[in-house]
């Protein structure tokens, strides 16, 4: 069973309605329609709607009948993807490229990928187990910084206070001849400090391909690594001793 949120569907079937008809009429405010921008606006309208999750098909069929409330929200939505757009544009990431996908050399969406799932863990200070802030982490494979699935992901990493170090990363998705192939990848994550020892941690995450290259960020696709420990120079040999 999956749950399911219908007014996710609502909200990026017209985001999708309203960018194309901006295009089609020339665009005369001259707002960037870019990928990145567009789910940005799709991110602002859903932070503020409220969610529907269904479970089964009666599910569906019972919103399929709630025609009222349905265009109700319909309209609430436009409202807040125009608001959304305005501000997005106002604040454009300033890490992306704002350029199109076809434009950016992207694996193709529509064939076979090995979709490397979003890597998470966290490090603390292996003395006092406090979170560790200020400091990068890199994934690498073979000896070469991971490219990320796109410029919201950033490798390397850095640790803000905030985030109670917490580390993310999504590996940009790998082509694949066919779909249903499994593949072992190898990776490593290096953390270096003045403060610490420089750590080195090894992990492999299998992975089966699919049938095109995942678009969406998705929780449930999550590789979470053990908590992670670095130590200043000697603390680890004299806790062992001890």
């Amino acid at each position: 069973m999956e749950l399911h949120n219908t007014a996710e569907d609502i909200v990026l079937s017209m985001v999708a309605e309203i960018f194309e008809s901006i295009e089609k009429k020339g665009n005369p405010e001259k707002y960037c329609l870019c990928d990145q921008c567009r789910m940005d606006t799709a991110c602002y309208a859903l932070n503020r709607t409220r969610p529907h999750y269904i479970l089964s098909s009666r599910g569906v069929a019972r919103v399929e009948q709630e025609n009222i409330s349905r265009q109700q929200l319909q309209a609430d939505v436009a409202s807040l993807i125009y608001d959304g757009i305005q501000r997005v544009n106002h604040n454009q990431r300033p890490n992306f490229s704002h350029q199109s996908k076809a434009d950016t050399g992207v694996v193709n969406a529509k064939a076979p990928a090995f979709n490397i799932p979003t890597i998470v863990g966290r490090l603390f200070n292996g003395l006092n187990f406090s979170p560790i802030a200020g400091v990068k982490v890199e994934l690498y494979q073979n000896g070469e910084l991971v490219s990320m699935k796109d410029n919201n992901w950033q490798n390397p990493y850095l640790l803000v206070s905030n985030t109670e170090g917490t580390f993310t990363f999504w590996p940009e998705p790998v082509p694949s001849g066919e779909a249903e192939v499994h593949q072992v990848f190898e990776f490593s994550i290096r953390v270096e400090s003045t403060e610490f020892e420089t750590l080195n941690h090894f992990f492999k995450i299998p992975v089966m391909s699919e049938v095109e290259t995942a678009a969406t960020f998705s929780m449930v696709r999550t590789f979470r690594l053990p908590d992670l420990y670095m130590f200043s120079p000697g603390e680890e040999e004299d806790e062992i001793l001890e």
